[in-house]
């Protein structure tokens, strides 16, 4: 008897559909405050360098109400969901281009921009990391002081893979890579932030208002119950939206001029601002049995995290733990390693690293099954994880296990769709 249930196979109206299809939903952007002010950021054009700040040029442009440094902050100049490796406005040192300098505070948009330009920043450039091979090198600069380049490594050992691959009738070989990807969401990141009955409220729109909370307070020396986060509509996000980027910097300027504060980034800017997908570097080699049946696999993953850590320990071991695949696999050997370098900072996107390893598993099993001139879909029928089967790190799977019949329906999808052509 089919059990029915409350919400899988009924349909709902989304709550701010209408407003969404109709215009009227509020966005950040939409939002306004009497005597608003505009705050922009000065990030850095240099990927590793030590730096001095000028604004005295720009204090006097027209409008101009107060350029924050790092000298301004109030309490803890960091933030970070993982590690506090970001500052809130770079001190003396930058990690990679677009990293906040100064932030601009006027009484319009254009002035506060105008300002931003007059902003000079001279550097003493320092020897820049853009390969996480080259990073992980033990004479390696470091781009973090206090902390190696080398920021995690999972492991996963399982049987033998050096007595599999001498037993296997076939093995392929191959290196894989997947680059670098923004979110491009279509809302561009802005916010609001203002004074309400002594407390600070930020309005942003964001995947962790919970958590902005606690790194907003930390920063700006404030209780949590001093700080209000109000989350508007989010115009997508898909992980890029759970550091903070803003919302510091606007909540210092309301505290220091007692102003509201807007601030709205150009799509230029919001590229530098948040996080992007880790390129993952993914050395492969799997072995097989005349029959098809997959013995080893020996996979060696390398994340390039960028200047900050974010979610890279996360990432990196979901890579590391999808990287066998939806297979039955007795012997397997994975490393896994996360990496800082001075590229752009990475963190969460879609799918937490078990997005890239399939680049690389898939066409494993691809070229294996063209070696043993097997069908695609036989070879992964043999291989693939059912009832009862154990995963590579030793997970026992007792239910929802439907990849056979994921399988039979693709391959059936596939031949009916050549047969229509």
């Amino acid at each position: 008897m089919m059990t029915k249930f409350k919400t899988v196979g009924t349909s709902y109206k989304r709550k701010d559909a209408l407003d969404k299809l109709t215009g009227q939903a509020l966005y950040p952007q939409d939002m306004h405050m009497e005597n608003m002010a505009y705050g922009c950021t000065v990030r850095s054009t240099q990927a590793h360098a030590h730096f001095i700040c000028h604004i005295d040029e720009a204090m006097k442009m027209p409008g101009v109400l107060k350029i924050l440094t790092a000298k301004d902050m109030t309490a803890m100049n960091h933030h970070g969901v993982l590690f506090k490796d970001h500052e809130v406005l770079c001190e003396k040192k930058v990690r990679r281009v677009g990293d906040p300098i100064a932030f601009v505070v006027a009484d319009t948009e254009e002035e506060a921009r105008a300002a931003a330009k007059k902003v000079s920043v001279t550097y003493e450039n320092l020897p820049a990391l853009f390969d996480p091979y080259e990073a992980m090198k033990p004479d390696a600069v470091r781009v973090h002081d206090d902390r190696d380049n080398v920021i995690y490594h999972y492991k996963c050992r399982r049987g033998d893979v050096e007595k599999a691959f001498e037993k296997a009738d076939v093995i392929v070989e191959n290196t894989y890579f997947s680059p670098f990807v923004d979110h491009v969401f279509l809302q561009l990141e802005s916010g609001l932030s203002y004074l309400e009955e002594e407390k600070l409220v930020i309005v942003a729109s964001s995947q962790y208002p919970h958590f902005d909370r606690v790194e907003v307070a930390e920063a700006l020396g404030l209780e949590e119950e001093e700080v209000i986060i109000r989350n508007p509509i989010v115009g997508g996000a898909f992980g890029g939206r759970e550091d903070i980027t803003l919302q510091i910097h606007m909540g210092l300027a309301t505290l220091l001029t007692g102003r509201p504060v807007k601030v709205t980034y150009s799509r230029e800017e919001s590229f530098y601002a948040h996080s992007k997908r880790h390129p993952l570097t993914m050395k492969i080699k799997t072995g097989a049995k005349s029959s098809g049946k997959i013995t080893a696999v020996q996979a060696h993953i390398v994340g390039d995290t960028g200047a900050y850590a974010s979610w890279a320990i996360n990432v990196l071991r979901k890579a590391g733990v999808h990287v066998p695949g939806p297979y039955e696999i007795p012997n397997v050997k994975v490393d896994s390693i996360a990496v800082y370098t001075n590229n752009p900072f990475c963190g969460a996107m879609r799918g937490f690293g078990a997005t890239q390893v399939p680049i690389a598993y898939e066409q494993q099993i691809d070229c294996i099954a063209a070696k043993l001139d097997m069908d695609p879909f036989d070879i992964r029928r043999i291989n693939i994880l059912k009832l009862g089967s154990m995963t590579p790190n030793g997970q026992v799977l007792t239910e929802s296990v439907p990849l056979m019949q994921c399988l039979d329906t693709l391959q059936k999808m596939m031949e009916e769709g050549c047969s229509d052509d």
